[in-house]
């Protein structure tokens, strides 16, 4: 079934349809819809105008992308700014909407977060006895998730 589709071609009327109920079910950047513009086979010449009217009509706006993902990706799957930041730029979010969006996650609710998963990390280390291994383990843990050293190392000090 979803061979035929791609050998036919919409038409720009029905690509900026399909896009407009793509973009009202989940927040999207604009790579993300270009990414779907190749996927349905619609000629690059028409992108720019679907794009466009996409803006236009509020179904795309990549600072509301930008908040919308790192908030969720912060509260759901705890990541840290790093890894955020860092995926944001790989979707190609532009540098101000980078900024915009890291506005959304609390300082409060961060340091908490970064709190928890540090002891959570910790305490499943309960077999390591060497203080250093385990203290390496959890900064190595803490850093793939996106928070920054300068941060999680003063706790791992303290930690007992």
């Amino acid at each position: 079934m979803k061979q035929e589709t791609s050998n036919m071609r919409l038409s720009p009327e029905q690509a900026l349809k399909k896009l407009q109920h793509y973009c009202a079910y989940s927040e999207r950047c604009h790579q993300d819809v270009i990414n779907k513009l190749f996927e349905l086979g619609v000629w690059r010449k028409e992108h720019d105008a679907i794009i466009a009217a996409l803006i236009e009509e509020n179904y795309l706006n990549e600072e509301r992308f930008a908040k919308a993902f790192a908030g969720g990706h912060f509260r759901h799957k705890k990541w840290g700014r790093n890894k955020i930041k860092t995926a944001l730029q790989q979707k190609q979010v532009s540098p101000y909407c980078i900024k915009t969006g890291m506005k959304e996650i609390d300082e409060a609710a961060y340091e908490q977060t970064l709190t928890e998963l540090l002891h959570q990390k910790w305490n499943s280390l309960k077999g390591e006895r060497n203080r250093f291994i385990k203290m390496k383990k959890t900064a190595t843990f803490l850093m793939q998730r996106g928070f920054e050293p300068d941060l999680f190392q003063p706790l791992l000090h303290t930690i007992k």
